[in-house]
């Protein structure tokens, strides 16, 4: 198993940490944006989006992170991680949307754009950011875990860039059930952390 990664980037980070938890082994496939390695005829030829992460399990080839998460739980996990039952993955899948979304667009942006120096409107960036986390918090209050009773991969979706908001100056200080959660991902069997998440 090969996965395309780029250290700093909490969607390929989510990857390394859901597989540590499976307890599967893989071989990192570094790729250097800044050099245009994801622009090579080579990389689109793997994924015509130009985009990591990006999972060969003996040559199937998926990219997209919440698409990995999925393959992933399906093929090296068990209902725990992404059940059957109707009703409990479609409350997973709301929360793989957030990570998709608001996350995405408001967290994980204002993280590109002081990490990696992207343009945007940061000020948008921080305005979503915080409206969810504000979400996050009150939904958290009085649970242990983002969709069920468990931890599934909708945690393991919008950990990242939640956990690393901070990078992009955005104190956590103000959601101690946030805090909490990120604190219980981190004693999982299996946790590793990156940059900035030990």
């Amino acid at each position: 198993m090969k996965l395309y990664d780029i250290p700093l980037s909490g969607n390929c980070y989510k990857i390394r940490l859901f597989l540590s938890l499976l307890g599967k082994e893989y071989e990192i496939m570094p790729i250097n944006a800044a050099a245009g390695d994801n622009r090579t005829a080579a990389f689109l030829k793997i994924n015509p989006r130009g985009q990591v992460p990006v999972l060969d399990d003996d040559g199937l080839i998926i990219w997209d992170s919440t698409a990995i998460l999925m393959y992933l739980a399906r093929r090296y996990g068990n209902e725990t991680w992404l059940p059957l039952d109707a009703e409990k993955l479609a409350v997973v899948s709301q929360w793989l949307a957030v990570a998709q979304n608001e996350i995405l667009y408001g967290l994980a942006h204002a993280r590109a754009k002081v990490i990696f120096k992207r343009a945007g409107d940061m000020q948008e960036y921080l305005t979503v950011g915080t409206g969810i986390l504000e979400v996050m918090e009150k939904h958290l209050e009085n649970r242990h875990w983002l969709a069920l009773d468990h931890v599934t991969i909708a945690d393991i979706a919008c950990f990242p860039y939640v956990a690393l908001a901070p990078d992009a100056g955005i104190t956590l200080e103000h959601y101690p059930a946030i805090r909490a959660w990120i604190s219980r991902i981190k004693t999982l069997p299996g946790y590793t952390g990156m940059r900035g998440l030990n």
